[in-house]
This record gives structure tokens, C-alpha cells and sequence, in this order.
């Protein structure tokens, strides 16, 4: 529902209907180098459906770019709460985490759920 609502909000892509949940568990340690998506039908990649992202827990320096260069990709934070959406001419770029930012969770959802430290993050998309 919340992929779907998030779908459909990014007006600029194709809707999708979710059919798959990739779910990442990243300790304070983890991080994830760049790669390019390119899982799911090839009708689908060359229509450039979306696939969407969820953040939960600690924020993580996402990279994002044309090529597998750290030192060329644009970096964002990406904090607990955050939905980002690549899809479009933007479907196959080049992502990754470099880093998470320890104790950086809403202190609300450490109290409240009990979250380990780290962040989680659950990637929709239509395979």
C-alpha cells in the first residue's frame, strides 16, 4: 500500500504495481557500493518502471550517478522516514551507501519499537 501509494504520487513515472519486497539490513558499519538494478523483465527496464525505497532507522550517505565512480556520485542523507523513488531515465543509474550515521533514528521510533541500531530499508518494485 505505502509503495503503491508512493507510485502513484511520482506522477513523472510509470505506475507500478508492486510484486516484490528486496528488504536491506545495514549495521552501523554497512554500506552498499554502487550497482545498478537491472533485475525484473527487460519490457520493464526499458519502460523505466520505477522501483521505490524506504528508509527506516539511522540515516545513510546514499551515492547516486552515471558511472561506478565514489568520487564523481552525488551524495544525499537519506534519514528514517525517507521514500526515494528512481525510475524513468533515472531507473538504471549507478547507487549505493557509503556509510550509515550512527544514533541517528527518531528517538520516537527507538522508544517505540525497539529498533536496533542501524537502518533497514525496504525496496519495492514490479518484476
Amino acid at each position: 500500500m505505502i509503495a503503491q501509494t508512493a507510485s502513484s504520487t511520482a506522477s513523472e513515472f510509470p505506475q507500478i504495481n508492486p510484486d516484490i519486497c528486496i528488504v536491506n539490513y545495514y549495521t552501523n558499519s554497512g554500506k552498499l557500493g554502487l550497482h545498478q538494478d537491472k533485475d525484473g523483465s527487460e519490457s520493464n527496464l526499458t519502460k523505466g518502471l520505477p522501483f521505490i525505497s524506504i528508509s527506516i532507522g539511522d540515516t545513510a550517505e546514499f551515492l547516486f550517478g552515471d558511472t561506478r565512480d565514489q568520487d564523481q556520485a552525488t551524495k544525499i542523507n537519506l534519514e528514517s522516514g525517507d521514500v526515494l523513488i528512481l525510475g524513468g531515465e533515472s531507473r538504471l543509474l549507478f547507487h549505493g551507501v557509503s556509510h550509515v550515521k550512527t544514533n541517528t533514528a527518531p528517538s520516537w521510533l527507538k522508544e517505540e519499537t525497539g529498533i536496533r541500531p542501524g537502518r533497514i530499508n525496504l525496496t519495492f518494485g514490479q518484476y
